[in-house]
């Protein structure tokens, strides 16, 4: 239920500080989302990626991540930036003694390729992410350390309602498998 109301109180954050119409911009043009020049901030909650096998159960993951469009290339655009989030896992197994934990926290750059299909709104793009991951896991009386080497790859498309604002919805093997949230185009 929290969840729920953390999401449904950035839409309408983001609506009301980005209040204008889909279907135009001022100048009356279409919103195209990504563009050189064009900087996003996407926040987003779902199904974290498993790390190194030390996950048990289901993981959650979260992630934040901001991108900028840097070139031209073809019909799309090739953006730069950076992530950051976490993957977590708990599992009791016969009792409190049993009960293990996974956690990986993700430091990455990314880079993808944006492009939106000649839809008002849309912006769809795919990419890989290269960074450091600080991994903690085990159970309640022994738990083990790992600083790894992270490696990702992903699609995603996000839906802009406004000229700056929309929802986001993110799969491969990142930070997190598959997620959904909100994505503000800041510039």
């Amino acid at each position: 239920m929290t969840k729920s109301r953390i999401i449904l109180g950035a839409l309408l954050i983001g609506s009301l500080l980005t209040g204008t119409a889909q279907a135009q911009s001022k100048s009356g043009q279409p919103i195209t989302p990504m563009k050189v020049g064009s900087t996003t901030l996407n926040l987003g909650i779902g199904v974290g990626a498993p790390y190194d096998g030390h996950y048990n159960g289901n993981a959650f993951g979260t992630k934040i991540a901001a991108e900028w469009g840097l070139w031209q290339a073809g019909p799309g655009v090739i953006t730069l930036g950076g992530e950051f989030g976490g993957s977590f896992s708990n599992k009791s197994y016969y009792n409190d003694h049993d009960h293990w934990q996974a956690r990986t926290i993700v430091l990455a750059m990314r880079s993808a390729w944006h492009y939106g299909w000649k839809v008002k709104g849309l912006d769809t793009y795919g990419g890989l992410s290269a960074g450091i991951g600080f991994e903690r896991y085990g159970y309640e009386d022994h738990r083990e350390n790992d600083v790894i080497p992270v490696f990702g790859g992903f699609v995603g498309a996000s839906y802009f309602f406004t000229p700056g604002f929309g929802v986001n919805a993110e799969a491969g093997y990142d930070i997190t498998n598959f997620q959904v949230g909100v994505v503000f185009k800041l510039k």
